[in-house]
């Protein structure tokens, strides 16, 4: 006879002793018999005959105009026979699935609505209603661009001083005609402040070599150079003169790609490295950044050479670079990414996503902005944009403000629902938001049909971010207690102050955006919802690009709830983050969004 495996032994003295116990279980002391507990039987009671304050719920898609009366109906009949009650209505656009003929808004939609509604009353059967079209997030048709979500744009001119300036400033490229004056500011230019490599007289030379290279010097970021997937790709640049760099910054072609690599310099002779980078441009959604092909700025320690080095060891497929510039003007390093222009690229920003190393302190003052130097000349702007002012000597940097559109809309949702995402940093926005359509709900169909409806429903966020809203300038005074007009030119990429004064105030504005998100758009929507007897359900996170914080997000809403699928990792951050919401705020029910499949 084989020798038993001990691991087999053990197995079957468990199995023995859990069929003992199954025979002779443990008999609890007199006094502490199970049969003198009360509570214990209404325990029993509710799991033998389940009360409606347990809750199953369910999400309740109406895709893609495949709709009826009489298919709503018999859905709510089968939800209440198989204990269901409550449900939560999404009416989501798939474009894989074929359309059908109930287009959202039409009179045979709203019968459809009023239908489900009464039902539901009469079943006694909880609705709650995606606060807009799709999943995610607060948006629709009726958003328009002064209502949606904004950045901060601008434009740049240098001119010399010591006489009048007369010109039409530009608009900044792409901002279109929802662009939104906010400030026009002047301030003293750094010497050869944003020239071109050309315009320093520097030569370029590539390894291996192309023929369009001089795309690389010429000022001019629509167009560029393209790199030979998982290549390694060198850029030389030899100056007539030495230039002491501090900055290099990489505009990426308009394409997903990852720039990897290394800056050097020549020193004694031989390259010698003094920057790594990453710039990751993976992912072009606008959802995960409204600038998406944003520029890479790389801070290095001050260095002076005649030769430097753009060495990329690591090229992904379509990766190219439409222009480069070193610089001996710092610049704030990442600050796309500071800024939230450009955000994290999937599902999982950690907790490390959004810090960022110590940048090099810029020793020579003459190379920064003093914010003491930073004028407010908006007033010498006409509204066509003539600027006309008696500016004092010297170089300066003439750079009008405003704010744009992210571009960021509702989904996934039918056309005829969707349109561009509300401020989320504006209760009267979002006000105006609900009263387009969970408002018009509440009007056109009377109150004794829908006595069911009490749920304002928000998904997980999936529509990024942005760095702009009416009247910021005197909310963030207010907050932080300082101006914040002459950092604004830190949002660009120029340096205030400090490399480390510049980060602390992008600090402070992504701070102000979260508390703003939280306060602004979360509690907002829940107190017009409150005023129209209705509560708030929310996932309290963020994929593909958030601009707040998870628990303060949730806080804000009456009910929150995390999210699971079936295959992948999606989980393990949002239940956390839904479970300390709750905790944290004193909430006594928490959701999850359970076993989510896409794909597979």
């Amino acid at each position: 006879m084989k020798k038993l495996n001990v691991r087999w032994i053990i197995c079957l003295l468990l199995v023995i002793s859990g069929l003992f116990m199954s025979y002779y279980p443990l008999t609890p002391a007199k006094n502490d018999s199970i049969k003198e507990l009360p509570q214990l039987k209404t325990l029993e009671s509710a799991f033998r005959t389940v009360p409606d304050s347990i809750q199953t719920s369910v999400y309740w898609y109406w895709i893609s105009d495949n709709l009826s009366k009489a298919g709503v109906i018999k859905d709510l009949q089968a939800m209440k026979k198989a204990g269901i009650n409550r449900a939560f209505i999404g009416n989501i656009g798939l474009d894989d699935v074929p359309y059908g003929k109930v287009k959202i808004f039409s009179d045979q939609w709203w019968d459809i609505l009023h239908a489900a509604l009464k039902t539901a009353t009469k079943l006694n059967i909880e609705i709650g209603i995606f606060n807009s079209p799709g999943w995610s997030q607060s948006g629709g048709p009726w958003i328009k661009p002064e209502e949606s979500m904004r950045y901060l744009c601008a434009s740049k001119v240098v001119v010399e001083g010591g006489q009048t300036i007369d010109l039409k400033l530009k608009r900044p490229v792409g901002s279109g005609n929802s662009f939104q004056d906010v400030r026009v500011l002047a301030m003293p230019a750094p010497k050869d402040f944003n020239k071109t490599l050309r315009e320093l007289g520097a030569t370029v030379t590539t390894i291996p070599g192309i023929s369009n290279d001089t795309y690389l010097t010429d000022g001019d970021t629509s167009r560029g150079v393209s790199f030979k997937k998982d290549s390694i790709f060198t850029i030389d640049v030899k100056f007539r003169e030495p230039l002491t760099a501090r900055s290099v910054v990489l505009y990426p072609a308009k394409h997903t790609m990852v720039l990897q690599g290394v800056v050097q310099a020549m020193i004694n002779g031989a390259y010698k490295t003094i920057k790594s980078f990453r710039v990751d441009r993976s992912n072009d959604a606008l959802n995960v950044g409204f600038l998406p092909y944003a520029p890479g700025a790389i801070s290095v320690p001050a260095t002076t050479a005649n030769e430097f080095r753009i060495k990329f060891d690591q090229v992904s497929e379509n990766s190219g670079l439409n222009e480069l510039k070193i610089s001996a003007t710092p610049v704030v390093e990442d600050y796309a990414e500071k800024s939230l222009a450009k955000m994290f690229p999937t599902p999982f920003p950690y907790w490390t996503a959004y810090q960022w190393a110590v940048q090099p302190t810029v020793n020579d003052k003459t190379k920064l902005i003093d914010p003491a130097k930073v004028v407010d000349v908006t007033r010498f702007m006409q509204p066509d944009g003539r600027f006309k002012w008696e500016a004092p000597k010297g170089s300066w940097i003439i750079m009008r403000t405003g704010m744009v559109p992210t571009g960021v809309k509702n989904g996934p949702a039918a056309p005829e629902g969707t349109g561009l995402e509300v401020d989320k940093m504006s209760k009267k926005h979002v006000r105006a938001h609900f009263d387009a359509f969970l408002g018009q709900i509440l009007k056109r169909i009377p109150a004794s049909d829908r006595k069911t409806f009490k749920v304002t429903v928000e998904d997980s966020y999936e529509t990024g971010g942005q760095n702009w809203t009416d009247g910021l300038i005197t909310k963030f005074k207010k907050a932080f207690g300082y101006d914040p007009t002459p950092y604004l030119p830190v949002l660009q990429g120029l340096v205030v102050g400090s490399e480390d004064r510049a980060d602390r105030f992008l600090w402070d504005m992504r701070r102000f955006i979260a508390h703003e998100v939280a306060y602004q758009y979360v509690a907002g929507l829940r107190e017009v919802s409150h005023e129209h007897g209705l509560h708030t359900w929310l996932e309290n996170y963020g994929h593909w690009g958030f601009p707040g914080e998870f628990l303060q997000y949730g806080g804000q809403s009456d009910e929150v709830g995390g999210e699971f699928w079936s295959e992948g990792d999606l989980g393990n951050i949002e239940n956390r983050a839904a479970s300390s919401a709750a905790h944290i705020y004193g909430k006594t029910k928490v959701s999850a969004e359970s076993f989510t499949a896409g794909g597979r």
